[in-house]
């Protein structure tokens, strides 16, 4: 985003003219009363990633004008960030002058922080690290209180963890998280913490079992298992079904099944296309269950035919989408059987064109 149109004075305004596009796009599909989640106008980003610019001997964080992408422009502080993400920035710029280990052919600077309090700091070079930027990076880590990451091409130290716990309270339930450094996790708390908050009002008193597809670290798995019999969770991330399954020893939670698949697999599975050894491994009996709501939070790209295909065949569709487009797309799909009777925007990344939006589908009476 660039950092002149940084102005909380128009930060409501932004936000409004975000939600009535987003209405207009979607009066076509009957969208009912939509409401609007904002974000704190300063302060909300719980992750941030800025270029390091060498000027002979000087090193600056920088970030690049969108309208020239060529033109570095040097940030000394970044509004949008968490207070911890800005109380960080200039003493891990004064470490990384005055430490040739630490300075040489570094490019790249990464923070990840939680609502919780912890830091992460990825830093990236284009040289290989050696035992004496080790023992530099071990200092540093120490001193600034975080956990640190080193990267080259082919190569990744980690001082400490290369991972954070979230902890966020939802409807009084305190819900843990583990935020995995390179992998996805919500960039905005407070808002994620809305997204989930939203998600749980419209499946309440629904019962029966869930589906979720694209489960990622679980983020939205424990918050949703609690309101259905069981959980069915999948996953094609590596690194995210690893996160998701600490996230439900973490909560406690009892009642979620969770696979390693794609969204077309499981549902060429459920349609009884073929047969997976991974479900079978894993114990798990597609016949148990009596799924009553699909949950899915896709890429951008949204649900490919087959999802499309295997949601059509469920009496509740609970969609969060990063893609307006792509989420209309895939609702023009589903119009003929589902109607959209709950509907939100979540301003994850305020001062930019960017909304996150959740639907909630039921099937049409002529569909039962």
């Amino acid at each position: 985003m660039p950092l002149s149109r940084i102005d909380p004075a128009r930060y409501c305004f932004l936000l409004a003219d975000k939600a009535e596009n987003f209405r207009r796009a979607f009066t076509c599909v009957g969208l009912p009363a939509l409401k609007v989640f904002v974000s704190p106008p300063l302060g909300f980003r719980l992750r941030a990633e800025f270029r390091i610019w060498h000027t002979g001997g000087r090193l600056d964080y920088a970030m690049f004008d969108p309208a020239d992408p060529r033109r570095a422009v040097p940030v000394d502080d970044f509004p949008p960030a968490a207070d911890l993400i800005r109380a960080l920035m200039p003493k891990l710029r004064e470490r990384l002058q005055a430490e040739e280990n630490l300075r040489r052919r570094i490019f790249q600077v990464e923070f990840l922080t939680t609502l919780k309090g912890e830091a992460l700091i990825s830093l990236v070079y284009h040289r290989r690290l050696d035992a004496e930027w080790e023992a530099a990076a071990r200092t540093l880590a120490a001193d600034l209180g975080v956990q640190l990451v080193g990267r080259s091409r082919g190569q990744k130290i980690v001082i400490g963890r290369d991972w954070l716990e979230e902890e966020i309270e939802v409807d009084g339930l305190c819900l843990h998280t583990r935020q995995t450094e390179g992998g996805f996790a919500q960039p905005n708390g407070e808002v994620n913490r809305d997204m989930l908050g939203w998600a749980r009002a419209q499946a309440a008193g629904q019962g029966g079992d869930l589906l979720e597809l694209y489960c990622g670290n679980g983020n939205f798995t424990v918050a949703l298992a609690p309101l259905f019999g069981k959980v069915l969770a999948t996953e094609s991330s590596k690194t995210s079904v690893a996160a998701a399954r600490w996230a439900l020893e973490a909560n406690g939670v009892g009642n979620v099944a969770l696979a390693r698949m794609a969204s077309n697999e499981i549902s060429a599975a459920l349609a009884r296309e073929r047969v997976f050894r991974r479900l079978q491994e894993q114990n798990i009996d597609l016949n148990a269950y009596r799924f009553s709501t699909l949950f899915v939070d896709p890429p951008r790209a949204g649900l490919d035919a087959p999802t499309l295909a295997l949601a059509r065949s469920f009496d509740r569709v609970l969609y969060i989408s990063c893609n307006p487009v792509s989420l209309l797309e895939n609702v023009r799909a589903l119009i003929l059987t589902h109607r959209i009777v709950a509907a939100a925007v979540f301003d994850q990344f305020p001062y930019t064109d960017h909304l996150e939006s959740g639907l909630m589908l039921e099937r049409r009476e002529s569909y039962w």
